[in-house]
């Protein structure tokens, strides 16, 4: 563990690489060919991972979308940026200190393209030349943009709407590096939300509410979905989890999981259309390209469906492919523990450009181990069953201890190396000062 640092590096010798950001929403961790998965057609994030690095364990501060998009774009935890929930936050949003304005304000010319989702706001958020977003959540279909303050009606597909705004942004000429920050609306469903963030209408695990391209509709047809170990069956003493799988109307349906899959498929595909931008424009070896998601989801795991906001495997560990030659060996697997916020600190040390205040995190190219990670959580409004599972947790490569706010006697403790699946909750009858002790000291160094 370390203490927070101001990254005070020195501006970097020129040329200073450009940055390409893609946040996917709701994507797991081994929902990609180069993670694991069986079947999936992922062949541009394969790219990556054979080009770049392939990060074996990397993770979301807090497995919820706002607060985890606020996280990634500030490099700070949610107790310190504020963004807590899912609630909109629409003016504290424009607030933000966020790595791409610290790099416009170095030089940079910035693009933000995509799922905001801190409030309902589409306007453009300072620090960026370039402005292509929408209301709340989004439409799969012709959505309602606001292109640079004004609106625009598009048609077609989003992934593919974003990405055409991408490959234009790419494709301008300029005499300075560039930030170009893609938030996909997908795999996310195609749910609306109302001004206080909650769900106006609409089940997550109906299979209806994802909705892919339409050329890919019939992709993944007859293909069996993996299973892992904890399908279905919730962990032994945990009455926590057991009351949330109470609150659920039902687990993740294969349908609605091969829905998602054909929703990825064309995210891989705007993947590869930027990377072929790049390669025209000579760029590519120049450009730090760095593919990750917001958080996790559950397909049954416990019991779990349609959900993430736990402390568990499934939602808290996310993809994270990262391509730049100067910095990651191609082919190479880390294995170390690294989390949401590093993503602000590597953008930050690749450019040179000086942190405007202390963050915690650190730089992915840099090698550093953490022999413990921090994972909270705090409220949500829009689902009642989860509204008091407020928690801190840390996990080390071995344990993971979640200390719940508001219910007492109902802490968890996994043995991450005898259990990986974390089936049996050893909180019960052990000692758990220590522990809380570590947790407590992990909190503060995140501060």
């Amino acid at each position: 563990m370390r203490r927070r640092e101001l990254l005070a590096m020195p501006f970097a010798a020129e040329p200073r690489p450009n940055f390409v950001f893609v946040l996917v929403d709701d994507l797991r961790f081994d929902e990609l060919g180069c993670t694991g998965h069986p079947f999936a057609q992922t062949p541009n994030c394969d790219r990556l991972a054979r080009e770049g690095a392939n990060f074996r364990n990397a993770f979301a501060t807090t497995p919820l979308c706002s607060p985890s998009r606020a996280s990634f774009l500030t490099g700070l935890y949610a107790h310190t940026h504020g963004v807590t929930d899912n609630v909109a936050r629409d003016e504290h949003s424009h607030r933000l200190t966020t790595w791409p304005r610290m790099l416009h304000d170095g030089g940079y010319e910035t693009a933000f393209v995509g799922k905001w989702h801190m409030g309902n706001d589409d306007s453009p958020r300072p620090g960026f030349d370039r402005w292509v977003s929408f209301r709340g959540q989004g439409e799969c279909f012709n959505p309602d943009l606001n292109v640079d303050g004004r609106a625009v009606k598009s048609s077609g597909y989003v992934t593919d709407i974003l990405t055409d705004h991408c490959v234009e942004f790419l494709g301008r000429g300029r005499s300075k590096p560039f930030c170009l920050y893609l938030a996909h609306k997908a795999v996310h469903p195609n749910v609306q939300q109302a001004n206080d963030g909650s769900v106006k209408s609409g089940t997550l695990d109906d299979a209806e509410l994802f909705l892919p391209a339409p050329r890919h509709k019939d992709l993944y047809a007859g293909a069996a979905i993996p299973r892992r170990a904890s399908y279905g069956k919730p962990p032994k003493g945990a009455p926590a989890l057991e009351s949330v799988v109470r609150g659920l109307k039902g687990m993740t349906s294969d349908a609605a999981i091969l829905n998602r899959g054909r929703m990825m498929k064309a995210v891989d595909e705007s993947l590869g259309r930027i990377l072929s931008s790049l390669e025209d424009s000579g760029q590519l070896d120049n450009t730090v390209v760095i593919f990750t998601s917001d958080h996790g989801y559950f397909y049954g795991e416990h019991g779990l469906g349609a959900e993430r906001r736990l402390a568990h495997e499934e939602a808290i560990r996310i993809p994270l492919l990262a391509r730049y030659p100067r910095a990651f060996r191609a082919g190479s697997r880390p294995e170390r523990m690294v989390l949401s916020v590093d993503v602000a600190a590597t953008a930050l040390a690749l450019s040179g450009v000086r942190a405007a205040r202390a963050i915690p995190g650190l730089p992915l190219n840099g090698g550093r181990r953490r022999d413990a990670i921090l994972v909270e959580y705090f409220s949500d409004a829009v689902f009642a069953n989860v509204q008091r599972m407020g928690y801190r947790a840390i996990r080390t490569e071995r344990w993971k201890y979640i200390r719940y706010t508001d219910r007492a006697g109902e802490n968890e403790l996994y043995d991450l190396r005898n259990d990986p699946y974390e089936m049996t909750n050893l909180a019960h009858g052990a000692s758990l000062a220590e522990w809380d002790r570590r947790l407590d000291q992990v909190h503060r160094l995140s501060l």
